[in-house]
């Protein structure tokens, strides 16, 4: 998904299997972004509209059985109402977006994670988003050992997935960051909250000068 929409805003997300820490580095940003005087909206996939986070409900309850067709569809539909609801607005106002998931995560789960075609995944994607894209992208990477062993709670229907699900994922997130090194860029995640935390900010400085440009008197 190479073409952009056209925004004034600045939308970053954070992707990676569960357990990487990309939850952590999104409050993180947006307490870093908060103190230097920028209105923060973070967001959250499935999720962060009332119509969505029912979906998420039924995506993640653990004693549910879902099609991999089926799973696909929901996921794109909450995606759908947040980018109507929230994101779409948000960008055209200018304003600043931090989304904890995004269509990255559906190609790199149901896409490799679930077998599914990936080229049919990235149509709906399409469909979803009305192509938006992300002006960055950071996928924190980390190995299934180390991810698991951050886990907290009774796992959910997705956090229950075999190891060899989880390794499809994390492959395809890395795949998904070679074909797209413009936008996608990789974290060491096994690293220190405040090691991957200082590259995170290193990382996002670019992007931030260039919004500031625009928008800060």
């Amino acid at each position: 998904m190479r073409k952009k929409a056209n925004h004034k805003g600045l939308f970053i997300t954070f992707e990676g299997i569960d357990g990487c820490g990309k939850t952590t580095q999104a409050m993180l940003t947006s307490q870093y972004l908060s103190a230097r005087g920028h209105k923060i909206n973070l967001l959250r996939e499935p999720g962060s509209t009332e119509v969505a986070e029912r979906i998420r409900k039924i995506l993640l309850a653990p004693e549910l059985t879902l099609g991999n067709t089926c799973e696909l569809l929901l996921y794109e539909a909450a995606r759908a109402e947040l980018v109507q609801r929230e994101i779409a607005p948000l960008l055209q106002r200018g304003e600043v977006i931090l989304c904890d998931r995004f269509y990255d995560s559906t190609t790199a789960y149901q896409g490799f994670g679930r077998k599914l075609d990936v080229r049919m995944v990235k149509q709906l994607h399409r469909v979803a988003t009305n192509n938006i894209v992300p002006d960055l992208t950071l996928v924190f990477d980390c190995d299934l050992d180390t991810a698991m062993s951050r886990r907290k709670g009774k796992p959910d229907r997705l956090e229950s997935q075999s190891r060899e699900f989880f390794t499809r994922v994390r492959s395809g997130f890395l795949e998904i960051a070679r074909k797209e090194r413009h936008r996608v860029k990789v974290i060491d995640a096994t690293q220190a909250a405040d090691d991957v935390f200082a590259e995170v900010i290193k990382l996002l400085k670019r992007k931030l000068r260039l919004y500031e440009s625009l928008h800060v008197a």
